[in-house]
């Protein structure tokens, strides 16, 4: 590779969404850049070529010597920052961000941080909405929908909401939110991370600098170290405590509560299961932390249907009501589905659809919902049979394909059972990506 140009020291590294967005905002500002990517040809190359004929692209293993040269690397997500090329350049002073610190920059607009193993893109969803249903121009994007600084072209807005991964934590410095919350933690993308506590680690960069921090009471895990200074609020699926948010109970149902404050119906949610009513609670608490008003709040909540992919209702054929979870991605997803969905069954049981590439997860703990819960598993991909030896006595077949898992399916379901797509797995061995797996699930169940 060549050197780079003393004025020119800044590397985009991955030529993703993330890192075309990067380089787009580098040229408004005028910031002279060149982009370096580990595949030899990336997908939309030609097309970046076009658009910035002028840019040096170079393709391939990364060279330490190259990066050490630049006086900022700007990291996509999809390339982790332990690469030995990158921590080279580290241990060199260069110093490390990705586009959410670029974003940070330039904004003077509050921001709502949200992340989490599950439920990040529902409560982020779900938060916008309340912000728009009261009049608020509010931003919605970051993991979900479009790259930030894509987002901060429209112009700036004055609320922005942020689903954030661990991948873009990772390279995350200046967010300073004014209200951060990690929704929950389960194992997941531990081919990425040497253990647990390195995802816990970086999940809990979102905190850094923030103003005041949402708590999930329900797991030890969110709860961060924070100084004295800060904030904290919090919510749970028991009874609320004064001033934080719960499920009451009495004579007329369940309530979404705050304190002693009786706030909304659980029966008027038109989404399902416990793990909807915790994003509700989460919602709420993230919302109310940033003066978003309670009555907004409540409108959105009753008109918010969920996302596609994520436990979402797809038909009632023959008595059996099948739903798609296909951004049922790792472990914890799935059991948060089935000890949804299992409580509102009364004696039918949920036949499982589970499997693909399970991204190095142990699969022991669907054990435990799939005895309360489960009929039977119907399993598919790369890792089917590794969560067949972790479920136990539950009964569990083959399919072929998505549409012979259907079909299995539907035939071990009885009357009032449910049939759900929650693959603790990615879905790369199979699919381009969750949503495809889920649409191909859908398609399978319309066929039926």
């Amino acid at each position: 590779m060549s050197l780079i140009a003393s004025d020119n020291r800044r590397i985009i590294v991955g030529l993703g969404a993330t890192g075309v967005s990067c380089a787009r905002h580098l040229a408004r500002k005028g910031v002279p850049f060149v982009v370096v990517d580990t595949r030899e040809n990336p997908a939309g190359l030609d097309q970046f070529k076009v658009e910035f004929p002028c840019v040096d692209v170079h393709c391939g293993e990364l060279d330490a010597e190259y990066l050490v040269q630049a006086s900022e690397l700007i990291v996509s997500p999809g390339v982790a920052i332990s690469h030995p090329a990158i921590q080279a350049a580290i241990a060199q002073g260069v110093h490390v961000c990705g586009d959410i610190d670029l974003f940070c920059r330039e904004i003077t607009a509050p921001v709502i941080a949200i992340t989490g193993s599950n439920a990040k893109s529902s409560v982020t969803t779900l938060v916008g909405d309340m912000a728009a249903a009261a009049g608020i121009d509010v931003g919605v994007g970051g993991n979900l929908g479009l790259p930030v600084l894509d987002m901060l072209a429209q112009g700036e807005q004055a609320l922005y909401v942020l689903e954030l991964s661990s991948f873009q934590l990772e390279t995350c410095h200046d967010l300073r939110a004014k209200v951060a919350t990690v929704l929950n933690i389960s194992p997941d993308h531990q081919d990425r991370y040497p253990d647990m506590t390195a995802y816990y680690q970086a999940k809990h960069r979102i905190f850094r600098g923030c103003r005041q921090a949402v708590i999930n009471r329900d797991d030890a895990l969110t709860s961060p170290l924070l100084p004295k200074a800060v904030l904290t609020t919090a919510f749970h699926l028991g009874k609320p405590d004064l001033n934080l948010f719960g499920v009451m109970t009495d004579g007329e149902g369940e309530w979404l509560a705050l304190g002693r404050e009786k706030l909304l119906r659980v029966s008027e949610l038109k989404v399902r299961g416990q793990h909807n009513v915790a994003n509700a609670l989460a919602a709420l608490a993230l919302g109310q932390a940033a003066d978003i008003p309670m009555e907004a709040m409540l409108a959105a909540l009753k008109q918010f249907t969920g996302l596609k992919h994520r436990c979402q209702w797809v038909a009632d054929k023959g008595a059996i009501s099948f739903f798609n979870d296909s951004k049922g991605t790792n472990v914890g997803a799935t059991v948060a589905a089935l000890d949804g969905l299992g409580p509102t069954l009364g004696d039918s049981r949920i036949v499982l659809i589970a499997g693909g590439e399970g991204k190095g997860a142990e699969f022991n703990d669907l054990k435990a919902p799939l005895q309360r819960y489960g009929r039977a598993v119907v399993l598919i991909g790369t890792d089917a049979p590794r969560i067949r030896a972790a479920v136990g006595s539950i009964e569990a077949q083959d399919a072929a394909d998505m549409e012979d898992a259907v079909r299995t399916a539907a035939g071990l379901a009885q009357a009032g059972d449910i049939v759900l797509l929650s693959p603790a797995c990615a879905s790369f061995d199979m699919f381009k990506n969750f949503n495809v797996r889920g649409d191909a699930f859908i398609a399978a169940v319309e066929a039926l």
